[in-house]
């Protein structure tokens, strides 16, 4: 008995059932699923509960099977038959009219499983990419929608196969005919005609569905419904999508990069849902609170509002997380789309939104306006992107700058904020230009300072001798300064209590560059004795300067290193100022800052140095020349960032003598400051505060010099 039913199963393995049996079951299956709209009653019942769900996995198995039967490339009954009968131009319009209830799902699935399961091309047919761009119309229009998982699969499986085959994506965008010239010959011999009869009963379905031709709407397809999908509140669901359309817009082939960018509204579609999200954020948000969230990633959405809730952040996270995914596409894209992108964000988000807030008179809205620009600086890291924001910000000029200069609005309101009388419009100016200044873009550090000091205009062009030198060339302004107020002379203070400060002996040539050494002992001894904390409270180790500085310093030089800086000053011979030296908008904004550090807040003071330092790490000569050579000949009327510090000691050696008690004063503030002891007010706070800002600071210029060596070259 065992032995016959094996034969039997052998006979059974081994016996081909013939084509014409699979073409009848294919069409039973078929004529199934149509005749139950013939008999079906309670239109409430579910297509899972139906027997659809059952015929459609039949159907499948059956087109997979007779291709795996047949040589690659050949094209079996029931496919001709799936084909020339329109059976997936009915099954989109059965989807689309969603009955009976959940049907839109099965019809999803089956197009995946069919698109995804069979490796014959099927796109190139019109009665197979027109019922797909039908089913793409019904995608990704309905957030929250119960078939977005449906929608996403039937999306990758569509994008896996363009990026197989990128002329698939003319079929799915555009609709393109039949066939075109390169595909003819790959595809089978009978063509597929687009008025073959519906399968019998289809005609007379429920509700008398028609499988008619309709022409694929521009404004939904296959990227309209991704955007859409991208938008999902399900985090796996938005996931898949943005991974799938950053294929799409990897595809290498320039002619579908020009189709993605021309056939569709990728663009429109991305930036107007930055400028939603951007709108979105509620006007109460903290300014702080912009600066403080992490920066945000488009794969992590949603994460980023979890922990530390304040009021706006989750609409914060939302939108620095789309901002991130655009940077990422950008990155990813062809030339041809990231370009197309760029331009779009630049002219709908950068000029339509940001510049006008930038550019408003309140204070609040400057200072809301301004940490989202800072944050949105932060998160850009697309080359064309960033490219285009700091052309936004700052213009295109390269020219030396004139003091009557105004040539780009928005760059001088940036600049001017800088120099705010509201403290907080200055911190926060401040901030946006440090973010610039870490971007890796060589046009930030030429237009704030670099543009000014290509010709060395800040140089005595006629050197006095060595024995002639004097202190730092200070500002035309202070040509009355006596002696007595520059901090290397202490002779008019026999009563303060000041010892003399340690003045190096450069022995240097006519050219003013000191040894390391020398600089390094020049900023060191810039601060006098009696006004130094530091060394007090066992704290602020030169060393712990000297690490955080050989850190910003190989940063600098890593990000510039693709600029081609060169590595020794022009040579003066070489140098022909047309005009008398101007430091620049942004470098006398600096500086007249610096000189103010006496009377400004903590915060302000800190973030002011932290910008100059920044500058200091760059290694580009001239910068290292203008702010770190404290023995420059300056040329009449020019000032450097060292003649301002020696005013600003000459300021503080005179109020400290008028200030009783000074030095046990500024220990107490210097303790407040590190938190061990409950702060308090007092006379002359701020200015203890200054003292302690400045001691820092010459530190922290000590530090860049040692790390930066000497600069190479002739003078």
């Amino acid at each position: 008995m065992l032995s016959r039913l094996g034969s039997l199963l052998q006979q059974a393995v081994e016996t081909r059932e013939p084509s014409v049996d699979l073409l009848e079951a294919f069409t039973e299956h078929w004529k199934g699923i149509t005749g139950y709209y013939l008999e079906a009653t309670d239109e409430s019942v579910p297509a899972r509960q139906t027997d659809i769900p059952w015929r459609l996995k039949q159907m499948l198995d059956i087109l997979v099977y007779e291709e795996k039967q047949r040589p690659a490339g050949e094209t079996g009954p029931c496919l001709e038959y799936l084909l020339q009968h329109k059976v997936l131009e009915t099954l989109s319009t059965l989807g689309k009219a969603e009955y009976p209830p959940g049907m839109r799902q099965q019809v999803l699935l089956f197009f995946s499983r069919v698109l995804g399961q069979m490796q014959h091309p099927l796109l190139h047919y019109l009665n197979v990419h027109r019922p797909v761009q039908k089913l793409l119309q019904l995608s990704g229009d309905r957030l929250g929608s119960g078939t977005e998982k449906e929608e996403v699969q039937f999306a990758a499986i569509l994008c896996t196969k363009i990026k197989q085959d990128p002329t698939l994506l003319a079929y799915i965008l555009e609709g393109k005919s039949i066939l075109n010239e390169r595909r003819t010959q790959e595809l089978p011999a009978s063509p597929v005609e687009e008025g073959a009869e519906h399968p019998p009963g289809a005609a007379t379905a429920a509700g008398s569905p028609r499988a008619e031709p309709s022409p694929p709407r521009r404004d939904s397809n296959l990227v309209t419904s991704l955007v859409g999908l991208c938008k999902s509140k399900k985090s796996r669901i938005a996931l898949k999508a943005r991974e799938n359309l950053l294929l799409l817009v990897g595809l290498a082939q320039e002619a579908a990069a020009a189709c993605l960018v021309w056939s569709s509204t990728l663009c429109r579609l991305l930036t107007e849902h930055l400028c939603d999200l951007y709108s979105a954020v509620p006007a109460c948000t903290d300014p702080a609170d912009v600066l403080t969230l992490e920066r945000a990633s488009w794969r992590t959405q949603g994460d980023a509002a979890g922990d530390g809730m304040f009021p706006g952040k989750e609409s914060l996270a939302a939108f620095f997380s789309w901002l991130d995914y655009l940077d990422e596409l950008v990155t990813g894209a062809h030339p041809v789309v990231a370009d197309a992108i760029t331009e779009a964000v630049e002219e709908r988000f950068f000029h339509g939104i940001l510049q006008p807030q930038l550019l408003q008179m309140s204070e609040l809205a400057v200072l809301s306006a301004t940490a989202m620009l800072t944050g949105t600086v932060r998160q850009i890291r697309a080359s064309p992107l960033l490219h285009r924001l700091v052309l936004f910000l700052l213009g295109p000029d390269r020219h030396p700058e004139t003091p009557a200069d105004a040539p780009h609005p928005l760059r001088t309101q940036l600049i001017n904020r800088c120099n705010h009388l509201s403290d907080e419009i200055s911190l926060a100016s401040l901030r946006l230009f440090e973010e610039l200044l870490r971007k890796p873009h060589e046009h930030v550090a030429h237009s704030l300072a670099l543009r000014n000091l290509e010709a060395r205009g800040y140089l005595q062009r006629s050197p006095p001798m060595p024995d002639e030198r004097g202190p730092p060339e200070l500002d035309p302004d202070e040509d009355g300064l006596d002696l007595e107020e520059d901090p290397y002379f202490t002779d008019g203070f026999p009563d303060a209590g000041f010892g003399t400060a340690k003045k190096p002996l450069p022995g240097l040539a006519p050219s003013g560059k000191g040894q390391v050494s020398e600089v390094v002992s020049s900023f060191l001894c810039l601060v006098p004795e009696e006004a130094k904390t530091s060394s007090c409270m066992e704290e602020g180790s030169y060393d712990t300067y000297v690490h955080d500085a050989l850190g910003m310093v190989q940063a600098c030089r890593a990000s510039t290193a693709p600029w081609g800086w060169p590595l020794a000053p022009r040579p003066l011979d070489a140098c022909h100022p047309e005009e008398a030296f101007y430091e620049g908008h942004f470098l006398k904004v600096l500086f007249d800052r610096m000189s103010r550090i006496l009377d400004q807040p903590y915060s302000l003071n800190l973030q002011v140095t932290s910008v100059l330092s920044r500058l200091a790490a760059f290694p580009h000569p001239h910068l290292h020349e203008y702010l770190l050579d404290p023995y420059l000949n300056l040329a009449p009327g020019c000032r450097s960032l060292f003649s301002v510090l020696v005013r600003v000691i000459g300021d503080l050696m005179q109020r400290l003598q008028r200030v009783p008690h000074f030095r046990a004063k500024l220990l107490l503030v210097r303790r407040q400051l590190m938190g061990l002891v409950p702060g308090e007010q007092m006379d002359h706070t701020m200015l203890f505060k200054g003292v302690v800002v400045l001691e820092e600071f010459c530190k922290e210029l000590a530090a860049i010099a040692l790390v930066k060596g000497p600069p190479e070259g002739p003078p």
